[in-house]
């Protein structure tokens, strides 16, 4: 079987589970020992599923924006440059701006960050397996079932499909350090897209 055939099977797969899998709703915390936390460290590896809820303070966002091109092309999230970006660059809204050209349009027109969605997977709440190798996940939206998936061995991270949040994205990075060794701190909101 070769490998288009391996990762169809995979996909099916993780379809026909996350269209079985009851979701958990989970609300801890950050940074506490709350038993919802613990909960969430306990279901890390086995499959399991979590609601997703758009974060709160989201600009109204109404159909005919999503039919608009113009409106793809900006940043509803963050329209203007936070304070950390680029601060002494007199080019710096330009700059913020050709950042992410399309962050509406990855966010929220093909995506469903605005949307109430139940995500599964055996790391449903982040991008990358945090032991290093393969993360598969789906993305349930009433019946439009969005997959996920991601590697991530070394220096190499590779993934396409929908984020956690509900947004389209696609990388492909070989990078000069080990990004497996990287240690990320722990996330302040990382509550705030569960229900």
């Amino acid at each position: 079987m070769n490998n288009v055939g391996i990762l169809s099977a995979l996909l099916a797969a993780a379809l026909t589970l996350a269209a079985r899998a009851q979701p958990v709703a989970l609300v801890a915390a950050a940074g506490t020992n709350s038993v919802a936390a613990t909960n969430v460290a306990a279901l890390n590896g086995h499959w399991h599923s979590l609601k997703v809820v758009p974060k709160p303070g989201l600009p109204e966002i109404h159909f005919y924006n999503k039919l608009n091109p113009v409106w793809w092309l900006e940043n509803s999230d963050e329209p203007v440059p936070p304070a950390w970006y680029l601060p002494a660059d007199p080019h710096r809204i330009t700059k913020w701006y050709f950042r992410n050209p399309f962050h509406n349009f990855t966010f929220y027109v093909i995506g469903i960050a605005d949307k109430k969605s139940v995500r599964s997977g055996r790391y449903p709440d982040v991008i990358a397996n945090p032991n290093s190798g393969w993360n598969f996940a789906v993305s349930r939206r009433k019946i439009i079932f969005l997959p996920f998936t991601c590697y991530q061995h070394g220096k190499f991270e590779f993934y396409f499909g929908w984020h956690p949040r509900g947004n389209f994205g696609i990388k492909l990075n070989y990078s000069s350090s080990n990004l497996s060794q990287k240690k990320k701190p722990p996330a302040t909101g990382a509550s705030e897209h569960r229900s």
